[in-house]
């Protein structure tokens, strides 16, 4: 039985992490879909709508996540921020929960391109294509872009467990909307530099699936800067979790 009681566990952690994170994904590429390729009825409408439309994946996704397990993480940065400074974090979930953020963007990165396949098709600049999975600097420079997804990420997590009753760990759906617009307020104000990843799985897993998926005349995915939306995360994050503690 022993076996069979450890299998369940997991799935029951991995799921919930999964359909929230594929559909922070769904949503948030989506809307960068919807600005950036070519004859959508949404192309061209700016960064205000990008910014909202994250805002809006955040803010399902969390909510979806917390109904199916009561906890909606979404973001292996803070899933370890936690797991390292918050008390009585079960360590247990850390695999299932980050096995299931990673696996939930790479599907909700592919559904996005299935939607948008034919706009995909119509849009010449490959650079705009891979700008729908992941993340790219404005202006690439390795110090700077790493310094800003630190800040960025000590933001989002110091800002979450301020959140009354989230301690951190349990963010449940009330702390949705105010988890949104945090992440609207970082994306308005520091999103410029690099585009705010501000967690690991959103730029790693969609970039993985725009290597994997057969896009219509797309670049090479950009490897020599994908560590950067996660290491940065994961030290912000952290550093957010442990100024956290310290007040």
């Amino acid at each position: 039985m022993e076996p069979v009681i450890e299998h369940f566990s997991f799935w029951h952690y991995f799921m919930p992490e999964f359909i929230g994170t594929a559909i922070l994904i769904i949503l948030g590429d989506g809307v960068v879909a919807n600005v950036v390729l070519h004859k959508t009825k949404g192309q061209n409408s700016g960064w205000i709508v990008i910014t909202f439309g994250w805002a809006m994946a955040v803010f399902m996704g969390v909510y979806a996540c917390t109904h199916f397990s009561g906890m909606g993480h979404l973001n292996p940065a803070f899933t370890l921020a936690a797991a390292a400074f918050i008390p009585n974090f079960d360590q247990s979930l850390i695999l299932p929960f980050i096995a299931g953020q990673f696996a939930g963007a790479i599907a909700g990165a592919a559904l996005v391109w299935i939607a948008y396949k034919q706009h995909f098709d119509e849009t010449a600049d490959k650079d705009l294509k891979l700008a729908v999975f992941c993340n790219a600097p404005a202006i690439r420079h390795t110090t700077h872009n790493l310094i800003t997804e630190i800040i960025g990420t000590f933001i989002l997590v110091f800002g979450a467990l301020t959140i009354p009753q989230s301690g951190g760990v349990n963010l449940g759906t009330l702390n949705a909307l105010p988890v949104a617009l945090l992440v609207l307020g970082i994306g308005l104000s520091l999103g410029g530099p690099t585009g705010y990843a501000i967690n690991p799985a959103r730029d790693l897993g969609p970039r993985i699936a725009h290597f994997l998926l057969p896009i219509a005349g797309k670049r090479d995915s950009d490897w020599g800067y994908s560590w950067i939306p996660v290491v940065g995360p994961i030290i912000g994050a952290l550093l957010g979790a442990w100024s956290y503690t310290l007040l």
